[in-house]
């Protein structure tokens, strides 16, 4: 009984605390305008079920290109900044991924603010509004895109590329019931 209602509590506590900052189940990107994020958008070639796919052969291509180099970034004006000179290298990274499955069509990489829709990334909700990107388009880039944050990132992480997160709480509780 004493074990139900410290989970009470807890449950309690944990919505009041949730309340109290205006928490919900979706962390909100910080302020519409997007000012702490990093976008990244890869944009097929059409719509068409081929450039779908080397659409998403290309993504694992740039992630695991890019991951290196914002693992070294402390802050977002660093990614831009490193990513932004690395462009050029980037874009032939995904043409050699074209190139390699029958593609004649190119590929360009910029980084620029565009106006976004609300999206939700594990969790993590980016309201609508203007955000830096760097954008990939292959070919006419006219298909669906895409898209994940390189900063903070959400998508780019060392090694396998499996992220782990705990909860301190959960481990709390976890400990109290297996007493």
């Amino acid at each position: 009984m004493k074990k139900f209602f410290v989970c009470i509590f807890l449950i309690a506590a944990i919505a009041g605390l949730a309340l109290a900052f205006g928490g919900s189940s979706a962390e909100r990107a910080e302020g519409a305008d997007g000012a702490a994020y990093l976008r990244i958008h890869i944009r097929a070639n059409s719509n068409g079920k081929e450039d779908q796919a080397v659409k998403y052969l290309v993504r694992d291509r740039i992630v695991e290109f890019l991951t290196p180099v914002v693992a070294e970034c402390a802050t977002k004006q660093a990614a831009m900044e490193k990513i932004g000179k690395m462009l050029p290298s980037a874009a032939a990274e995904a043409d050699k991924v074209l190139r390699a499955n029958g593609y004649t069509y190119g590929a360009r990489a910029s980084i620029r603010q565009e106006q976004f829709p609300t999206r939700v990334y594990d969790g993590v909700t980016l309201d609508a509004g203007v955000y830096d990107a760097l954008i990939v388009e292959l070919g006419t880039g006219a298909g669906d895109n895409w898209w994940c944050v390189v900063y903070p990132p959400l998508c780019f992480s060392g090694g396998n590329g499996n992220v782990i997160y705990k909860s301190k709480i959960a481990e709390i509780i976890g400990k109290f019931f297996n007493k």
